[in-house]
C-alpha cells in the first residue's frame, strides 16, 4: 500500500524551528567569482551540457545557473564531507579548497539569471502543487526558495529532483530537515512534487555559450 502523503503539522514546525536555529551559522562570506569562472572549467564537461546525464542511477545532471550562491557552496561542502553521496562529486569537492568552493558557487549563481515564463501544466503538476504546499516555507511557493543557504527548485530537472528525495529518504544525503519531510513521502508522492518544481520557470544550464556574455 502506497504511503500517504499527508504531512504531520508537528513534522513541519519542527523542521521550521531547526531552520530558524540555522539561521544563526556565520553569514555566508561572498566567493570570487571570476576567480571561479576559471575553477568551474571542469565542472562544465557536465554541468554545462544541456540535458547531460548521469550513468547510474540514470537522471539528468542538475542545473547551476541562477542558483544561490550559498546553497551551490554547501551542497560542495556535503559532497566534499560525504553527506551527499556520489563518488565523482566527492572526488571533485574533496581537493577544492574552501575559497574553492565559495568562488566557483559565486561563478555559477551570477553566470546566468532564472528564466522566467508560464508554468508547465499536467495532472501530475497539478498533483504536485498541492503537495508543495508543506515545501513553501523553505523553497517558496513555487519553487524559487526564500532564503539563499536552501536550494531554488523551480526548473531543476524532473529525474534530478527524483533522484535527490530518494536519496533523502535513504539516508544517502544527510539534512536533518529534509530527513524528516521525506519519511512520509512515497514514490509516486515525489514524481509528483519533482513535475511540479521541473514545470516552473527558473533554473538554467550554465552553457559556454551563456559565460561568453557575462
Amino acid at each position: 500500500m502506497a504511503r500517504s502523503h499527508t504531512f504531520s503539522l508537528g513534522a513541519l514546525a519542527g523542521a521550521l524551528l531547526l531552520a530558524a536555529g540555522l539561521a544563526g551559522t556565520p553569514a555566508y562570506a561572498e566567493g570570487d567569482a571570476n576567480r571561479g569562472a576559471v575553477l568551474a572549467n571542469t565542472c562544465l564537461g557536465c554541468h554545462g551540457i544541456e540535458g547531460y546525464r548521469n550513468a547510474f542511477p540514470t537522471y539528468r545532471v542538475p542545473k547551476l545557473g541562477g542558483q544561490h550562491a550559498e546553497s551551490l557552496y554547501l551542497a560542495l561542502v556535503e559532497y566534499a564531507e560525504r553527506r551527499r553521496s556520489h563518488a565523482t562529486m566527492y572526488a571533485q569537492a574533496a581537493t577544492f579548497t574552501d575559497q574553492d568552493k565559495r568562488d566557483m558557487a559565486a561563478f555559477f549563481a551570477e553566470a546566468a539569471e532564472l528564466e522566467t515564463g508560464t508554468p508547465r501544466s499536467g495532472p501530475r503538476v497539478e498533483r504536485g502543487r498541492e503537495k508543495a504546499a508543506v515545501c513553501a516555507a523553505c523553497h517558496g511557493a513555487n519553487g524559487v526558495s526564500v532564503n539563499p543557504e536552501w536550494p531554488t527548485l523551480a526548473g531543476q530537472h524532473e529525474s534530478y529532483l527524483f533522484h535527490a528525495l530518494r536519496q533523502y529518504r535513504s539516508g544517502e544525503r544527510q539534512n536533518a530537515i529534509m530527513a524528516g519531510q521525506v519519511l512520509a513521502l512515497s514514490d509516486e508522492d515525489m514524481r509528483d512534487l519533482a513535475a511540479f518544481y521541473a514545470a516552473q520557470p527558473g533554473l538554467v544550464t550554465t552553457t559556454s555559450r551563456r559565460i561568453a556574455r557575462r
